[in-house]
């Protein structure tokens, strides 16, 4: 697998994690299943507009799931290009279910490094975020993205040239903004799980 790095272009990476759902709240692990925004959530995404509202973007992308594009549109972005590979992890048996019921069958596990028998591996999702990431430095202008929290983490850790597993090192609440961007040519952080 490359490192997601590529040639610099002039703008950032901006990065939206949904707002809050019934099962985020709950912190249930919420892949492919399609969970709409709780009230709270329809909330946090609006006040996410208002962080991204003096700002132009020359793409906006989301995963396709419905928590994503809602979350989009009550920020002000009616119409992005949905892209499959912005979706969240793909959780196979761990669907569902929370961190903790997890351990009590595998003690000790996390999603970074444990995996998810019949989903995919931080590796797995890691390759999605390169895509994105090559996407994006494609074009000359900053892009907005809106995802999940576990692909968010990843696409994070891509863009430094860390690996899939190090997404674990990027915490991210539901409904906050981060932006990547580049020092001289050296990909960073610029800002991370900023709200208003």
């Amino acid at each position: 697998m490359g490192d997601g790095r590529g040639r610099p272009h002039h703008g950032s990476l901006w990065l939206v994690r949904h707002g809050e759902t019934e099962w985020s709240k709950a912190r249930r692990h919420t892949g492919r299943t399609d969970i709409p925004l709780s009230e709270r959530g329809r909330e946090e995404a609006r006040a996410v507009g208002v962080l991204l509202a003096e700002h132009e973007f020359i793409a906006v992308l989301s995963s396709p799931l419905s928590r994503a594009v809602e979350t989009a549109l009550l920020a002000g972005f009616p119409a992005p290009t949905l892209e499959d590979d912005l979706m969240e992890w793909d959780y196979g048996e761990c669907e569902g279910r929370t961190t903790a019921d997890i351990r009590l069958e595998r003690p000790g596990w996390t999603v970074f490094e444990g995996g998810c028998p019949g989903g995919e591996s931080a590796a797995d999702v890691g390759v999605r975020a390169d895509r994105v990431i090559q996407r994006a430095r494609r074009v000359d202008g900053d892009v907005l993205v809106f995802s999940h929290g576990h692909m968010l983490r990843i696409l994070c850790a891509r863009w430094l040239g860390l690996g899939g597993s190090d997404g674990r090192l990027f915490a991210l609440d539901t409904a906050t903004v981060g932006i990547l961007g580049y020092e001289r040519e050296v990909p960073v952080v610029r800002r991370w799980n900023v709200r208003t």
